[in-house]
C-alpha cells in the first residue's frame, strides 16, 4: 500500500512563505492527478490546487495567485509553494494522489496532513 507523507508545515507569521512537500513511499504505475486540500478549524476539507500528469494546474479562487503547485515525477512528490500567507490560511493541509499503484485500478491516496498556522 502506497503511503503519502506531507512535510513543511509549521507556525509562520502573516506575509511569510512556506513550501509543503508530499512524498509517496513507492512509485505509481501511472498518476492521474495530484492535489492539495486544506481543512480549516470547524470547516470542511476544501480543494486548493491540482496538477495533472501533463502538468496542467488549477487553483481555488481563495489561493489563486498566492499558491503554486508543482510535481517531481521522478521522486513522486508534489509541492505547494505558499506565499504571502494569511491567518485564514491556517489549517491542516493534505495531499492526495489519484493513481494506479499497479493493482489495475485508479484509487485515491491521502496523506495524514501537516498543520499550518499563520499568526498575525
Amino acid at each position: 500500500q502506497v503511503q503519502l507523507v506531507e512535510s513543511g508545515g509549521g507556525l509562520v507569521q502573516a506575509g511569510r512563505s512556506l513550501r509543503l512537500s508530499c512524498a509517496a513511499s513507492a512509485s505509481f504505475f501511472s498518476i492521474y492527478t495530484m492535489g492539495w486540500y486544506r481543512q480549516a478549524p470547524g470547516k470542511q476539507r476544501e480543494l486548493l490546487a491540482t496538477i495533472t500528469s501533463f502538468a496542467d494546474t488549477s487553483y481555488a479562487d481563495s489561493v489563486k495567485g498566492g499558491f503554486t503547485i508543482s510535481r517531481d515525477n521522478v521522486k513522486t512528490t508534489v509541492y505547494l509553494q505558499m506565499n504571502t500567507l494569511k491567518p485564514e490560511d491556517t489549517g491542516v493541509y493534505y495531499c492526495k494522489i489519484r493513481g494506479n499503484s499497479g493493482n489495475g485500478s485508479y484509487e485515491n491516496y491521502w496523506g495524514k496532513g501537516t498543520q499550518v498556522t499563520v499568526s498575525t
